[in-house]
């Protein structure tokens, strides 16, 4: 490596190429871009359930959502961090305008 440290790859390909470890490396980042928008932008590591249902209607419901996300950044451009944040606000301004509950005051 550049730096010195060393670097391992794990295959039973013994005729991988340097070439096709780093394509494979490269395609590997991209997965691990993927499992952190998911897990930042999505919440699906926050499920407090137990129940093996309740865990796979919640990664179900998390990729759904990152899927929509994913979908909204390619038609217009921005990241998926801005992408939730512009329908976040986008809710919120809705919900504003027409509210669906009534708060009664405590005070």
């Amino acid at each position: 490596s550049r730096n010195g440290d060393a670097e391992y790859w794990a295959t039973n390909d013994l005729g991988m190429t340097a070439t096709q470890r780093a394509q494979l490396a490269g395609q590997g980042w991209g997965i691990e871009v993927y499992h952190r928008a998911l897990k930042q932008c999505c919440g699906v590591e926050k499920a407090q359930v137990r129940k093996a249902v309740a865990v796979m209607r919640h990664l179900l419901l998390a990729l759904r959502a990152f899927l929509r996300l994913e979908v909204y950044r390619l038609r217009t451009g921005v990241s998926w961090y801005e992408a939730k944040l512009s329908l976040l606000r986008e809710a919120i301004r809705a919900f504003l305008a027409h509210p669906t509950y009534d708060l009664n005051p405590t005070a």
